[in-house]
């Protein structure tokens, strides 16, 4: 690949012109300081031996089983497709400075959010303040009253958060939500390192890439401070909601990686408020849960009766103090997207600090001049189900027809409470490797922040990239793509 070929790929890209921020460009043929050493690397390299190299990455994914299930794709009752998602080879840079901006940030959000979670659980004091309305949160479907009053280890309820950035504006980072259930894809994060160390050894010789690979490590760490009072060598599970969970890739990944048993719901029973798993010696106490089950299915005594993933008895085990649950149980609360716009407002509260990382724009459509003003704009926002994932149930309005909106709008206006909307914004690019060769492509990043005798994270987290031209939908189930990401040390 020639100079002259990225100078055209970079022309061809009128991005910046719309107020896109380029993560690798300041300009024409001028890569920004820390992408310098890996873009004079990328022009010795071929287009054939880059497309070796992303077909060696993809049969690897297939042959380790790096897949997610896609729900709802397949013609035939009871099957469950699954992918690879779409690996890119060029990695998204940070230089060391940013990244120490950026942790900082994430740090102060997620110790304001726990602090919140065990404020509305005990004693409201944010309610009672008036900073939130009480009708916010006691009404809200992800508030779990089961929760009040009960104390758990250190006050952490969000041990494990992904929190989603995106670049956009001149620049400038900003929250697109707070993952605080059950946050997904950073096996994909570890294994996309590996398969970079793998196919490009020479590239980590060249560059000095802060490391990844100790996350099992700090999970562990995690989940142990997480024991319950007097337990001084846990015993830990991940529970699993079985084989055709998206996510059971990860789950089987991350104990295999702490050296815990996976387990699901039928694996364990509750007897005289304590938890135990079946096993061929016999039946052995579990103290610590990593659970990858949403609150829903937990135990069918407290929550759904017909959950079979559970387990009866768990709850009442947990509100003893016999075991612990990371995430904790309502959790929910502070990941809802009615309660988002309010996070600025719990740093302010709690620690007495001014946020170092944006939220965007929010508009709460359950008050009527918001409402006015996004049934008004609706060809120009991303309206959100409040309690929505995975990019389904929005409405990006650039990107709809003219009948898309005119539907939304009659759901918008129906149910005015379950949906908020945000300005589309223009999230930055980073150069990608697809069928057409280099192009700019959307990006955001989501960090893994864990929560134990204190906040740590290792540097960087999964970049996801919207692989389809324009798009703005960084979810692997709608086409999304992930990348390696690099924290330089330098």
């Amino acid at each position: 690949m020639t100079q002259a070929f990225f100078n055209e790929m970079f022309e061809r890209d009128d991005l910046q012109a719309r107020g896109v921020s380029a993560e690798a460009f300041r300009g024409v043929g001028d890569p920004r300081t820390h992408y310098r050493d890996f873009m004079t690397w990328l022009t010795a390299q071929s287009e054939q031996q880059i497309d070796l190299k992303r077909a060696e990455a993809d049969l690897n994914f297939r042959r380790v089983g790096i897949t997610f299930a896609v729900y709802g794709t397949s013609d035939l009752p009871g099957i469950i497709p699954e992918r690879t998602i779409p690996f890119d080879v060029i990695p998204r840079i940070f230089p060391a400075d940013e990244w120490r901006s950026l942790e900082r940030g994430l740090r102060q959000r997620v110790n304001a959010l726990n602090r919140f979670i065990h404020d509305i659980y005990h004693q409201q004091d944010i309610i009672r303040a008036g900073i939130i309305p009480e009708a916010q949160i006691l009404g809200n479907a992800q508030y779990r009253p089961e929760m009040r009053g009960v104390d758990v280890a250190r006050d952490i309820y969000a041990h494990i958060a992904g929190i989603d950035i995106v670049r956009a504006g001149q620049g400038e980072f900003y929250v697109l939500e707070d993952n605080l259930r059950v946050p997904s894809g950073v096996s994909y994060m570890l294994e996309n390192r590996k398969m970079m160390m793998r196919l490009f050894p020479d590239l980590f010789a060249r560059n000095r890439v802060a490391p990844v690979a100790h996350y099992p490590d700090l999970l562990l760490d995690t989940l142990r401070a997480a024991a319950p009072a007097g337990v001084e060598n846990p015993n830990i599970v991940v529970m699993t909601p079985g084989m055709y969970n998206s996510a059971y890739f990860e789950h089987a990944f991350l104990a295999q990686q702490m050296g815990v048993e996976l387990v699901e719901g039928q694996d364990l029973f509750v007897d005289d408020e304590c938890l135990y798993m079946r096993t061929t010696q016999g039946p052995q106490r579990v103290d610590v849960i990593y659970r990858r089950i949403d609150d829903d299915f937990l135990d069918p005594l407290v929550f759904r009766a017909d959950s079979a993933l559970g387990v009866p008895g768990l709850i009442g085990a947990y509100r003893a103090g016999n075991v612990s649950l990371c995430n904790a149980v309502g959790t929910g609360i502070a990941d809802d997207k009615s309660i988002y716009p309010y996070v600025p407002d719990m740093v302010r509260f709690y620690l007495g600090e001014e946020p170092i990382l944006n939220n965007v724009p929010t508009w709460m459509c359950r008050k009527p001049d918001d409402l006015k003003y996004v049934l008004d704009h609706l060809p120009e926002l991303v309206v959100k189900e409040t309690h929505g994932a995975g990019g389904y149930g929005m409405l990006v309005g650039p990107a709809s027809t003219a009948a898309q909106i005119a539907e939304f709008r009659a759901v918008l206006e129906a149910h005015p409470e379950k949906y908020i909307a945000q300005p589309t914004l223009a999230l930055s690019t980073c150069p990608t490797y697809v069928e057409a060769g280099i192009a700019p492509r959307h990006i955001d990043l989501r960090p893994f922040v864990l929560s134990g005798t204190e906040v740590r994270m290792v540097p960087g987290g999964l970049t996801r990239v919207a692989l389809r031209e324009g798009s703005l939908v960084v979810n692997s189930s709608q086409g999304g793509g992930t990348k390696d990401t690099w924290v330089l040390e330098r």
